[in-house]
């Protein structure tokens, strides 16, 4: 069994997707439109070009997203992406260019009483992510 989180936008799949897969160093296997679908010919036009899935593998882990059609996108809460690394230099980069223009910040990067490096924040795009160095055990 595996479990990875699903990632619904407003319009701004594809470009959320290819910016993570530029940060985290992702390939996106599959980018599929509502319009390359049998199905997509009920989307009104203004949305045939929008994502109807997404799937972006991470190492062995794996990301997927779409689209959600109105009335349907609901912004994300309740969940946050978690991201585990083994430097604190990586836990800076990543959360660096992630947090670029963020929603809000929860928590910026610092040291914690079990983190070399945490941090909380929902990027420009809605998603909310945790960045987590590991302190030694």
């Amino acid at each position: 069994m595996k479990i990875n989180a699903y990632l619904n936008f407003d319009g701004k799949c594809e470009e959320a997707f290819n910016f993570y897969a530029g940060v985290l160093g992702g390939k996106i296997e599959a980018m599929i439109r509502f319009d390359e679908m049998p199905e997509g010919g009920d989307m009104p036009k203004e949305l045939a070009k929008n994502i109807m899935h997404t799937t972006m593998h991470i190492g062995d882990n794996v990301l997927m997203g779409s689209d959600a059609p109105p009335p349907y996108f609901q912004k994300a809460q309740g969940m946050t992406v978690a991201i585990n690394v083994d430097t604190p230099e990586e836990a800076e980069r990543i959360y660096g260019a992630l947090s670029k223009d963020a929603q809000n910040t929860m928590m910026p990067l610092g040291e914690t009483s079990w983190a070399q490096r945490f941090a909380m924040f929902t990027d420009k795009y809605g998603t909310p992510w945790m960045v987590n160095c590991p302190k030694p055990m």
